[in-house]
């Protein structure tokens, strides 16, 4: 109709371009955009999916009041798809009102603490392991390992208060129990989300569902101490809505993807960049030699890295913005409630209609946008040490565009609990590791692109790597 967006429906019938979407969505969205501009409508699948890639124009959609322009829908839709929940009454803004303080102030402190406890157990408890010089491993499967079971055991508790070596031992094998089965659904979350698992994987999925579900009953947890503030309170909220334990088990397992999903991807990418670009481990070890490893109290000593220690490394934090820049294509998305007129930022307006949805891609535009960054997709010529230079002074070499799009535009909105835990785990890792990549000619992966949509991108497959560990 006058004054909507350009409208491609593809050349299938009912299905337009679902085929080529799943298949690479920002293959397919930047031939869009090259086609149609930065706004443009698709058939996907039956629905008509509005792609908006200006991002001057995202503020007005985020913003947007939920009676036009409205997350719920979906995600009550995926909570379903997905992790097989059901909520009665469930108001997301509500929840998050409610459990958001949890991870502020005197509670962030102490679940700082508590991971950084539970990131030394799992990666230097076990002696026998730091005794015995080198070993293989996936760098993914170090890192999503690590950070998922430390804070698998920082929210959801652990096996005795206080610790003993014996009860740590207990821990590092029931969060290993708990991490193999949570990635195993984590593989086949795109084809989930999408409803394209085959018959075997129907079946698999309902098997590493139930394994999860028995995990992170509400019995099994009752045994175990030290849980978060964050989880009480989360489960009491689910007792008060009148919520089976069926079904809190369910929304256990779905807080423990949401919370723990995009750190250790994160962590990956982050390394990866680093053991393929000498200069900058180099920079981050000078930094971390400067500030932590000289500081009056041995790493190990601490019962947490500071806030005023962690603000001291902005060579890490770059690095770990820029590893996000590249790495984090989650998709924003609304359900249009109401037949509404969308203001862009140059002045245009276009129509959207009550029953489409409309889709944000903060991937393309602004994290990979050739207006913003002059090369894009590299990563050491948008990096420079920025934002500061090694002497902590702004770089004359920092990108405009990283000024004009700060990092919450990117979607994933990582919090600062997030930040302070991959910031922990990094610095642990470099100070009691010696890393190695396992071959020189080791190249970065491919993506896998079923991950489009899902927060952070993960590879194709995994980097090899050898690590000893140093006390």
């Amino acid at each position: 109709r006058p004054g909507e967006p350009p409208l491609d429906l593809g050349n299938i019938p009912w299905l337009g371009h679902a085929l080529e979407f799943g298949r690479d969505a920002a293959s397919f969205l930047t031939r869009m955009k090259e086609k149609h501009g930065d706004i443009f409508t698709v058939l996907v699948g039956g629905r008509y999916v509005t792609v908006l890639l200006d991002p001057h124009s995202y503020d007005a959609v985020v913003w947007e009041s939920r009676t036009r322009l409205d997350f719920h829908p979906y995600a009550i839709f995926l909570m379903e798809r997905i992790f097989d929940l059901q909520l009665p009454n469930f108001n997301p803004r509500e929840e998050k009102a409610r459990m958001k303080p949890l991870l502020m102030h005197r509670d962030l402190q102490a679940l700082t603490e508590a991971m950084y406890t539970n990131l030394r157990t799992v990666l230097l408890g076990d002696s026998t392991e730091a005794a015995s010089g080198w070993h293989a491993t996936g760098l993914l499967d170090l890192s999503y390992s690590s950070l998922l079971r430390a804070g698998y055991l920082t929210l959801y508790g652990v096996e005795a208060s206080p610790s003993t070596q014996e009860s740590q031992a207990q821990d590092r094998v029931h969060s290993a129990d708990v991490f193999h089965t949570f990635r195993q659904l984590d593989l086949l979350l795109p084809k989930l989300a999408r409803g394209s698992l085959s018959g075997g994987d129907k079946d698999h999925a309902c098997s590493v569902k139930g394994r999860l579900w028995k995990l992170l009953s509400p019995a099994q947890l009752a045994t175990r101490v030290d849980q978060s503030s964050w989880l009480q309170n989360y489960v009491r909220h689910l007792e008060e809505m009148g919520v089976s334990e069926e079904m809190q088990a369910r929304a256990l397992v779905l807080q423990l993807w949401a919370t723990q999903g995009n750190m250790g991807p994160a962590a990956f990418w982050l390394l990866l960049y680093l053991l393929k670009n000498p200069e900058a481990l180099e920079a981050v070890r000078e930094e971390l030699k400067r500030v932590v490893w000289q500081a009056e109290q041995p790493v190990l000593e601490m019962s947490t890295l500071p806030q005023k220690v962690l603000d001291r490394l902005p060579v890490l934090d770059s690095v770990l913005n820029e590893a996000l820049r590249l790495t984090a294509a989650p998709f924003i998305t609304r359900e249009v409630m109401a037949d509404l007129a969308l203001p862009m930022a140059d002045g245009r307006e276009f129509s959207l209609r009550r029953g489409d949805r409309l889709l944000l891609f903060p991937f393309l535009s602004p994290q990979k946008d050739p207006e913003i960054y002059t090369e894009p997709e590299s990563w050491e010529s948008q990096l420079v040490f920025t934002p500061f230079d090694l002497t902590g002074e702004p770089s004359p070499k920092r990108d405009p565009g990283e000024d004009r799009f700060p990092l919450s535009l990117v979607g994933l909105s990582l919090s600062l609990s997030t930040y302070l835990l991959l910031f922990q785990f990094v610095v642990l890792l470099l100070t009691h590791f010696d890393l190695e990549l396992g071959s020189e000619d080791t190249e970065v992966p491919e993506f896998d692109l079923s991950r489009y949509g899902f927060g952070l991108m993960q590879p194709e497959e995994d980097v090899p790597i050898r690590y000893r560990i140093r006390l």
